[in-house]
């Protein structure tokens, strides 16, 4: 197998790192910017991180005595990610960016790209790690959490396929990183110091809520307090039904008090606190649920409310996705696993069960903020098993 890796270059310091290591170990390294995003209909802000990361990511790859080009891979962000958020918003579901941009763009669109430019691999600087084992004669990938217990980011990539997980590479997965800013520093990068982007994949600095009222029409409707008695909550606790444990609460607008108004219900997502604005209440008013067709939401008063907790989740058979396809329960099996809902969650006890319609996760203790649309992710020790879309 050739040796030509094209390394997604950030402008951040682990893909800095990244490409580096993989010239140390002998590769022949090219350097990709991806730019995502150039729409001035949808303003994200008056800063342009993308022009400075470019460039940050164009030093680096000189640096190192590398070739480097930027690829625009703004029209398939915006028609897979950007597109595919505000209908999951308007639906009153919350989506994984993140998530979608390595499925979508990093290992498909950006592979794809490099695979033109000769590349056998395409390398991130994701902290997680590939592992390969062979069972019945057929190589298996394998993906692994990476060595550093606060920055694992394999969930992230729980979607990624087998065919992808071949052609990634993940060299600073074995580190820590102040490793990481070490061999920056050591190697003279000019992003050693730099610190972590934090917002939307390959955008940069993103305030949501703005983001969204720029598609989303501003619509007034009521905000509802439920009581932590309220009869809502029974069946999601005490049934021994995977559908009745697993399915969202049902709230209607009788059971509780109308005790503000709101903007817009899909501008919020469950276990939000903050926007709400709602004052006079002993404790703070958290999300518990939001219903976009009334346009009503519903709020719990104090963090240990049970409307805030749920003990499974239901993935349905189309949106289940298996790593490891040679592991995939069939209908009516069912297994002990660890999984989290949400990237840096502890991992949690659980055990799914494969019925025809889908994938149902009960866990050993209730769940917080379980959220319709986003990613739950299941492990065999620090191995991604699989993932889905949270119904």
């Amino acid at each position: 197998m050739g040796k030509r890796v094209v390394v997604g270059l950030s402008g951040g310091v682990d893909s800095s790192v990244t490409a580096y290591l993989l010239k140390e170990q002998g590769y022949d390294v090219i350097g990709m910017f991806m730019k995502n995003w150039h729409d001035d209909s949808v303003t994200i802000s008056n800063e342009c991180p993308w022009l400075d990361d470019s460039n940050d990511a164009m030093i680096v790859a000189q640096q190192l005595g590398i070739p480097f080009q930027a690829i625009d891979l703004s029209k398939e962000y915006k028609d897979r990610i950007v597109d595919y958020m505000f209908a999951e918003y308007q639906r009153g579901r919350t989506p994984n960016p993140d998530v979608l941009c390595n499925r979508e763009i990093k290992f498909d669109v950006f592979l794809d790209a490099a695979m033109k430019l000769g590349a056998n691999y395409v390398a991130t600087g994701h902290y997680c790690r590939k592992g390969e084992i062979e069972k019945d004669g057929k190589i298996i990938y394998q993906l692994l959490a990476g060595k550093d217990p606060n920055k694992d980011q394999s969930y992230f990539l729980c979607q990624l396929t087998q065919a992808q997980l071949s052609k990634a590479l993940f060299p600073i997965g074995e580190l820590l990183k102040p490793e990481v800013r070490a061999i920056a520093k050591q190697a003279g990068l000019a992003t050693a110091e730099k610190k972590d982007s934090q917002g939307l994949c390959f955008i940069g600095k993103v305030h949501l809520p703005e983001f969204l009222q720029q598609r989303l029409a501003s619509k007034k409707g009521k905000v509802i307090e439920i009581g932590a008695d309220s009869s809502a909550f029974k069946n999601g606790f005490e049934s021994d039904d995977l559908i009745n444990i697993t399915k969202p609460y049902e709230l209607y607008p009788q059971l509780g008090e109308v005790v503000g108004e709101h903007n817009g219900a899909h501008f919020y997502t469950i276990g939000q606190r903050r926007g709400l604005n709602i004052g006079g209440f002993e404790k703070p008013l958290f999300v518990i649920g939001t219903d976009t067709d009334k346009n009503v939401i519903y709020t719990g008063m104090g963090d240990n409310h049970p409307g805030l907790y749920r003990k499974g989740l239901f993935i349905s058979t189309s949106d289940e996705h298996w790593i490891r396809e040679d592991l995939k329960l069939g209908v009516g099996e069912q297994k002990d696993y660890l999984a989290r809902i949400r990237y840096r969650q502890k991992l949690e006890s659980c055990t799914l069960f494969k019925r025809e319609e889908g994938v149902y996760i009960i866990f050993a203790r209730p769940q917080r903020g379980v959220t319709p649309g986003q990613f739950a992710s299941w492990y065999e020790g620090v191995e991604l098993i699989g993932s889905g879309v949270i119904n």
